[in-house]
């Protein structure tokens, strides 16, 4: 979760989204990132953002930024809108990623796209995904879907994401669920921490900065 989303004079927030909503997701997503660091489960982050030079941000996806008032590459309050190595590219403080954890950099809404993320996650035999993360109606579901098609089994927690919207997140937990579970299952933070085992030492590399 970036500053750019979460963050005030963020990119959410200068297009006139109700950043509030995303910012409930950080507590009960930083309980669950420090029980999968203790239990010692493989995790990564994500972050959406452009090369300074804009490059890599094609035409429409800029035009509907700055549609909604906040051009990507433009000027705000936390630096240039989602571009890479700005303020508001970064993850939030509650849930800065360990030296050990991997950050995927992506410049569009899927994880999957322009990305080493399947490589990752298959070097490790991964086949299961867990997510938490904002937004539900656009990175998330995008993301999920990607991953539902590469065969990994996907598990999203409904309080550990939102969207600017409660309609559109609510959608997007019935699409999930649609015929047996379309795109994987949806749980709660507080039904997937009771379900870990008993935590064990935290990843060795670098104290929880959390």
């Amino acid at each position: 979760m970036q500053i750019d989303f979460c963050g005030e004079g963020g990119f959410a927030h200068q297009a006139g989204s109700d950043f509030a909503l995303l910012q409930a997701t950080i507590a009960p997503t930083r309980r669950v990132l420090r029980a999968f660091r203790a239990a010692g489960h493989f995790i990564l982050h994500t972050r959406e953002g452009h090369r300074p030079d804009l490059s890599d941000l094609n035409d429409n996806k800029r035009w509907r930024s700055a549609r909604a008032g906040a051009e990507i590459g433009s000027p705000g309050p936390c630096g240039r809108m989602l571009t890479r190595g700005e303020p508001g590219w970064q993850i939030v403080p509650e849930l800065v990623p360990l030296p050990t954890e991997p950050v995927i950099d992506k410049p569009g809404k899927g994880a999957f796209h322009a990305t080493d993320l399947d490589h990752l996650l298959r070097r490790r035999g991964i086949r299961n995904l867990v997510f938490a993360g904002v937004t539900s109606d656009c990175c998330v579901h995008t993301t999920m879907s990607e991953a539902c098609d590469r065969g990994y089994d996907c598990l999203l927690l409904e309080d550990c994401t939102a969207s600017v919207l409660t309609a559109h997140h609510a959608t997007i937990l019935n699409l999930t669920l649609r015929d047996h579970g379309l795109f994987g299952a949806v749980t709660t933070s507080t039904a997937v921490l009771e379900a870990l085992p008993a935590p064990t030492n935290a990843p060795s590399g670098a104290p929880d900065p959390l």
